[in-house]
């Protein structure tokens, strides 16, 4: 697929369970790894990792939802590092208040959480892409890859805001993988992955209950997951990869499902 070695990655969410395992697996391969999160301490955490994983490596506290600490991201990621090649955009998730159950109907949803995770999954997503993507557009040359979801393409019951959001982050890649190679250079990549059902610490208190067993919702989509598991962080490392190195190079505005089946199962 060709040598990531000595490249860099910024990574959003960066301490998150995902996007810790896809900095450590890039690390391993030489990449030099800028974990973003707004969670010091997880962002630290995940860099212990990349170091052992024996490349070099920052942890920059950061809010993905605010211009100006994404840009005083990138100013430490140049001077530290002296370029941006790849731009992984991880930071999202659901919350509580904008999801749906038995004590919380669709019209009784607050605005607020509606608004923090359509922000936090489309809104971190773009303007990371701005801030970042113009050091990319400079050097003509640079790959984004956003995240996804399943619910990118079919919209999850109970989560109204994270499905919408990620259907905007698809919708998102393809546009700006246009925009990109179009504006300034084609050898600037857009592409995204789209992950099935990975226990995270934002779905799992839908999936799994106190006991640790599948709750009426996780054995749902275990039952529509033809590999009849939830995926595992690693599962995650070789399409990823594969979109960031040259090996891809004429690959952009692509959606990758990596899911166990879930999306080409029509339930019969």
């Amino acid at each position: 697929m060709g040598d990531l070695k000595g490249k860099v990655a910024v990574i959003t969410g960066g301490g998150g369970v995902l996007c810790s395992t896809i900095g450590e697996a890039l690390a391993r391969d030489g990449v030099r790894v800028v974990l973003l999160d707004i969670a010091e301490e997880k962002a630290k955490s995940a860099l212990e990792r990349v170091r052992k994983a024996g490349s070099e490596g920052l942890a920059i506290k950061t809010d993905v939802l605010s211009r100006r600490n994404l840009e005083e991201a990138a100013e430490r990621v140049i001077s530290t590092f002296g370029a941006v090649d790849f731009l992984i955009n991880g930071a999202g998730g659901n919350h509580p208040k904008a999801t749906t159950s038995k004590e919380m109907s669709f019209f009784d949803l607050p605005d607020e959480g509606i608004r923090f995770v359509f922000d936090l999954n489309f809104m971190g997503t773009l303007l990371a892409s701005q801030v970042f993507g113009r050091i990319m557009a400079k050097r003509n040359q640079g790959v984004i890859l956003n995240i996804a979801s399943m619910a990118s393409f079919r919209p999850l019951t109970r989560t109204p805001a994270y499905s919408a959001a990620k259907a905007a982050v698809a919708n998102f890649t393809q546009w700006l993988a246009v925009h990109m190679a179009q504006e300034y250079s084609p050898a600037i990549r857009v592409v995204a992955i789209a992950p099935g059902f990975f226990l995270t610490e934002q779905n799992r208190y839908l999936l799994v209950d106190e006991k640790g067993e599948l709750t009426e919702r996780g054995k749902q989509i275990i039952a529509h997951t033809p590999m009849g598991r939830f995926g595992k962080p690693e599962d995650l490392i070789g399409a990823v990869k594969w979109l960031l190195s040259p090996g891809a190079e004429f690959v952009t505005g692509v959606v990758i499902p990596i899911d166990g089946g879930f999306s080409a199962f029509s339930g019969v």
